[in-house]
């Protein structure tokens, strides 16, 4: 299938998600937003589970109370390189 922005697709893995409309497309990615209000990111190798859709079947539900990302994993910690200290017996 071509992936343009406009397009009402659903997802063959996510019927969950519902019917959503293509936003952006670049060389690796689509932008889409379903009508379970969240917009995903599809990865283009991945466009094959993406089937056309009736535009008249996209209904944007939008929640008063959007619900936050949470993240599952923890943020990296920067390493921050301590300075080296040499005793006094190591200087002379």
């Amino acid at each position: 299938m071509s992936i343009k922005r406009g397009n009402v697709v659903s997802h063959a893995g996510a019927i969950e998600w519902g019917v959503g409309k293509v936003v952006e497309v670049t060389a690796l990615k689509a932008t889409i937003q379903f009508s379970d209000g969240i917009i995903r990111k599809i990865a283009s190798s991945h466009y094959a589970t993406l089937h056309p859709a009736d535009p008249a079947s996209f209904v944007l539900i939008l929640d008063s109370n959007p619900v936050e990302k949470v993240r599952t994993t923890p943020k990296r910690l920067k390493k921050v390189k301590q300075p080296e200290v040499l005793s006094l017996s190591e200087e002379i």
